[in-house]
């Protein structure tokens, strides 16, 4: 059996109107530095989009979604963040903020396969 490392992790926010603090859960990131393990997984149903925001823009909302998942994996066209290493990026896409798109706070656990518990906590908190 591998030994646990520990792993960090966020859940991806669609929050159409700020001010009514309502959102979509859309995605989860994951980080483990033992395993040198970044990734994400991101899935949106555009009619719950849309039935809490019918007039948001789900077009804009999937590209940035999308641009998340090529930063965490290090994709040539992510960008200059996709370049950094993957510690740096995944703080840069934890960082609080006031969009569309935000995170949860970070919490840690531990685990033996960081691409698993990717998997799980995308299955409990997104599909």
């Amino acid at each position: 059996m591998r030994a646990l490392v520990s792993y960090d992790y966020a859940t991806l926010r669609v929050v159409p109107r700020v001010d009514r603090e309502e959102f979509i859960n859309a995605g989860v990131i994951v980080f483990s530095m033992e395993c040198a393990f970044l990734g994400a997984r991101i899935a949106v149903d555009p009619a719950r989009l849309i039935a809490l925001s019918p007039g948001i823009d789900v077009e804009v909302v999937m590209r940035h979604l999308d641009a998340i998942a090529r930063i965490c994996a290090g994709a040539p066209d992510g960008g200059p963040i996709a370049r950094m290493p993957a510690r740096e990026r995944f703080y840069w896409l934890v960082s609080p903020r006031s969009t569309v798109i935000q995170v949860s706070q970070v919490h840690s656990g531990l685990t033996a396969a960081p691409e698993k518990t990717l998997a799980d906590l995308f299955g409990r908190l997104v599909a």
